[in-house]
């Protein structure tokens, strides 16, 4: 917890534990500054959660990630001499009305180990990370910004304050940052429900993960299939954005056996019960429109913005808004 002694230039509140905060938070206090970081869930990673229940095991928000720009090569480098990550290899396409159409893609599709949220565990080791805690409010305080939390509690006064949360939620914490606030306004996300299946039997699916159209969902992985996962047949289904617009409000009961019906129809047949079965909401899941001007540093006021949302729709643009960000502040 900082000191109450007045804000210094080496304090510095990040509040969201995803992607780009981690990446933000770690160049930060990689640099010797005092980086504190904030998030409402019970671990980091945002969507690079991993669920594990009766023995199965879903990555049911980020599959995997891949690397098209040369600024992460030798992030992965590190990541892979430490296996972190690996591959995920096998055979992967579209899927529509039981036919599956393999498609090759000259992008390898990396996943962290054991789960996916084992790459945010990683990156927020040595970090001061403060976990289940929402952050409410952020106000002017002198020449700083005293942050409290939505218990009502006091968090501490800091010089500079990073907001890598949806924008939705990033709005009300940016008051005292207008143009920050209507960058975030701007943006667009698009919601996705996801579906866990764990079944005791092989399926014999003839891919790893599809593409599906033609059908309420977008996505059917077997989780399973990478590498350093538990055993057990594992899938994970992702609902198209417009499903799950339409059914944004129901409830996960409402939801599962809808989508479970949509795979059966897609496979073009039916798997049988699973023995491990949960829908869950991801309400902010997807960038449908990223804000414009990319990640900033409002230097007059002291507040900084990053996420996927200020970037586009993938973990490499979150990683690198969280760094692009970063590098603002440590120029100013």
């Amino acid at each position: 917890m900082p000191s109450e002694s007045g804000p210094s230039l080496h304090r510095i509140a990040v509040i969201g534990a995803g992607v780009a905060g981690l990446a933000a938070a770690r160049l930060l206090a990689d640099k010797g500054l005092g980086v504190e970081v904030f998030d409402k869930g019970r671990g980091p990673g945002g969507r690079l959660a991993t669920r594990r229940a009766d023995g199965f095991a879903f990555d049911h928000g980020a599959q995997y990630f891949s690397v098209k720009d040369g600024r992460l090569d030798q992030q992965l480098r590190s990541w892979r001499e430490q296996i972190l990550v690996a591959p995920w290899r096998g055979r992967f396409g579209v899927l529509e009305a039981g036919d599956f159409t393999e498609q090759p893609t000259n992008h390898p599709r990396w996943v962290a180990i054991p789960g996916m949220s084992g790459l945010a565990r990683q990156l927020a080791s040595d970090l001061d990370v403060n976990l289940s805690v929402r952050i409410k409010d952020i106000a002017r305080e002198g020449d700083g910004w005293r942050l409290t939390d939505d218990a009502g509690g006091n968090r501490g006064l800091f010089d500079r304050v990073v907001v890598a949360v949806p924008p939705d939620q990033a709005i009300p914490l940016l008051k005292g940052a207008p143009d920050l606030a209507a960058r975030a306004a701007a943006a667009v996300m698009d919601p996705c429900w996801a579906v866990l299946l764990g079944y005791d039997a092989p399926l014999g699916l003839p891919f790893e993960g599809a593409a599906v159209a033609g059908s309420p969902l977008a996505w059917i992985a077997r989780n399973d299939s990478k590498p350093g996962r538990q055993h057990g047949e594992a899938l994970v289904l992702h609902a198209n954005p417009a499903w799950s617009h339409k059914h944004l409000e129901q409830t996960p009961e409402e939801v599962l056996p809808m989508l479970i019906e949509a795979l059966h129809e897609t496979l073009g047949r039916d798997l049988g019960p699973a023995i491990y079965a949960a829908a869950h909401r991801w309400r902010y899941a997807q960038v449908a429109a990223p804000s414009p001007g990319g990640p900033r540093f409002d230097a007059g006021v002291g507040v900084g913005i990053c996420g996927d949302w200020t970037a586009g729709p993938r973990i490499e643009a979150a990683w690198l808004s969280g760094i692009a960000l970063a590098r603002q502040m440590l120029a100013v």
